[in-house]
């Protein structure tokens, strides 16, 4: 018995075939093997075709069928995790109006601001725990007001997984944790928000039906299977955004856990029992994949925009294409704080945790007669490390201690310099699994079906790689370097 994981990402889709009963990874595969294109018309714009989406996933399930001898119908059960904040928009026929806009784009800050200048502070923090800042709501709305013709033959939005469950069951449905993503989840009242209806002039028509988040979503169509080359009937039994999700993978379901990631963004994402929200909305609250009415679970998620397309850039603009294993160990080589050289790390739009601020990127001390690529591969990673630092220090502010940071061994999670600068400047203990965003959605799935009874069931074969625990000898270091960099952004962002 198998479970396929399906992740929606920006970079690539990765599928993965995870055995049930065991609970490992049989095979997995992503496409396309270079970065996918985000399309950029203007400063701040961020799209995707949504229907590439759909051929990087049938790409990456034959890849992963032909690594195996399983039958089709081995497969029990299919998960989704996908990018969050997108915007899909599709017509009655369920053809797509435009390209999405992603979670990186800017254009939908003065929408959101304006809603939460018109609602109220008080009462949007209270009932949504955050600004509808740049959300999926504010996206909608800023099409509603400059492309009039595609928002009058919108049927409904949705987000990107949402899209790809369509494409995979021909119906149309999202969850809890969805309508949160896109700040018109009610807190208070557990439902879709009327605030929100009423101020962006909305119909609750265009919202899809809202399901459960481990349930029955829909079951593949024959025309989805024969492309991906499954067996029709398979039920569609999960689907969350990548960082609740990412937090599933890790098992980071209770109060107390914090699951993080380093991919092209980077998020730091903590389990609270308590319904509490940033008053500056720099830190953001969205229903956790086990929350209910009657348990209380919100991820309180830090997101830092330009985190791995940082190193990204370095590699191809000023690195030669080197790969990020030699960009790794170049930074290893220089001492903790980069000799003076500081890197913020904002080139990737509008910022949460900098109250949607545009400050764009800046190298900050560089010297043309001290500083080499080594110093600019260190500054950039503990320029993103800083990052996260200040972005935690404000979800301490919420209510997130964190006692331990739990991670897949991947991306900038991959660079020692990276990981043990975490560890000394949260004073924090690192846990590496081996796991990613495809394997738990697979589990996930095999949650919603059925398979397993309860997530302890779905994640006892949750493997530990590596612990990486403070230096106490770099402490010192690593917090002056901190503050050096600090005094840096609060300048940046006051002028």
């Amino acid at each position: 018995m198998y479970l396929l994981g399906i992740d929606i990402g920006s970079s690539s889709v990765k599928v993965a075939l995870v055995e049930a009963q065991k609970g490992v990874c049989v095979a997995s595969a992503f496409y396309p093997k270079q970065e996918a294109a985000i399309l950029s018309v203007k400063l701040g714009w961020a799209e995707q075709h949504p229907e590439s989406w759909w051929n990087y996933l049938k790409e990456s399930v034959a890849d992963v069928c032909s690594q195996t001898r399983i039958s089709p119908s081995d497969i029990k059960a299919i998960g989704i995790s996908y990018q969050m904040h997108g915007l899909v928009l599709v017509d009655k026929n369920k053809q797509v109006l435009r390209p999405s806009i992603i979670w990186c784009d800017s254009r939908a800050v003065p929408y959101g601001n304006k809603a939460f200048e018109h609602i109220g502070s008080e009462k949007c923090l209270s009932h949504l725990l955050n600004s509808p800042g740049n959300f999926t709501a504010a996206k909608l709305a800023w099409v509603k007001e400059n492309e009039p013709d595609i928002f009058s033959i919108t049927d409904k939005f949705m987000l990107p997984g949402e899209y790809i469950a369509m494409k995979l069951t021909g119906e149309i449905c999202t969850t809890p944790s969805g309508i949160s993503e896109g700040i018109a989840w009610d807190f208070i009242q557990n439902t879709l928000s009327q605030d929100i209806l009423k101020e962006f002039g909305f119909s609750s028509t265009i919202f899809p039906e809202i399901k459960p988040t481990f349930s029955i979503q829909g079951l593949l169509t024959a025309t989805a299977a024969q492309e991906l080359g499954l067996v029709s009937g398979i039920p569609i039994s999960y689907r969350a955004g990548d960082q609740p999700n990412n937090a599933l993978s890790l098992n980071v379901f209770q109060p107390g856990e914090v699951a993080a990631t380093a991919g092209t963004s980077g998020v730091v994402y903590g389990i609270s029992d308590k319904v509490q929200y940033d008053k500056r909305s720099r830190v953001n609250s969205f229903v956790h994949v086990n929350h209910t009415s009657k348990q209380t679970r919100i991820g309180v998620m830090l997101c830092i925009n330009g985190t791995g397309i940082l190193n990204a850039w370095l590699r191809k603009q000023i690195m030669n294409g080197i790969s990020y294993h030699e960009i790794n160990q170049l930074a290893a080589t220089v001492a903790i704080g980069s000799d003076g050289l500081c890197v913020l790390p904002y080139g990737n739009g509008a910022e949460r945790v900098l109250e949607n601020k545009e400050i764009q990127a800046g190298f900050h001390g560089l010297s043309f007669n001290l500083h080499t690529q080594a110093h600019l591969a260190r500054a950039a990673q503990e320029g993103i490390v800083f990052t996260f630092k200040y972005g935690m220090d404000i979800m301490q502010q919420v209510g997130i201690t964190t006692k331990v940071i739990r991670a897949g061994k991947a991306n900038m999670f991959l660079s020692p310099v990276f990981t043990q600068t975490l560890a000394n400047i949260c004073e924090t203990s690192i846990e590496l699994y081996d796991t990613d965003g495809a394997i738990g959605a697979a589990k996930g799935a095999g949650i919603g079906a059925g398979i397993y009874k309860n997530e302890q069931e779905a994640f006892a074969s949750l493997q530990k790689i590596e612990t990486i625990d403070p230096k106490k000898t770099e402490i010192a270091a690593t917090k002056a370097a901190y503050l050096s960099w600090e005094n840096i952004l609060k300048k940046q962002i006051n002028e």
